[in-house]
């Protein structure tokens, strides 16, 4: 089990948790919501709990709670810019199905 981040994704990690002052890695998780079922939550993570899994990836810890993780194993993030855009963007394998704005998935 793992989720994996490009160079992208940690360089833009790194760069804020620097700017920031603190923080662990990076918190990614899921939410129940949207019209497909399911969203994607992403923050900077200050602790880590028992239930937690921690991955290393490009130098930057990815912390996931063990729930979300059954939802999100293999996901791969990237950070994109695209003009005045920036966002980082989920490859997630165990995705069925999207809503027509991409806010939300099923699986």
């Amino acid at each position: 089990m793992a989720v994996s981040l490009t160079e992208s994704a940690a360089h833009r990690v790194r760069d804020f948790l620097k700017q920031r002052g603190r923080g662990l890695g990076l918190r990614v998780g899921i939410k129940k919501t949207g019209c497909s079922g399911y969203a994607y939550v992403i923050d900077y993570a200050d602790s880590v709990t028992v239930d937690d899994a921690v991955f290393e990836a490009q130098g930057v810890r990815v912390i996931v709670d063990q729930d979300s993780l059954k939802l999100i194993d293999g996901t791969e993030v990237d950070f994109v810019k695209q003009g005045l855009n920036e966002a980082f963007k989920f490859r997630n394998p165990n995705v069925k199905g999207e809503c027509g704005c991409g806010e939300s998935f099923s699986v």
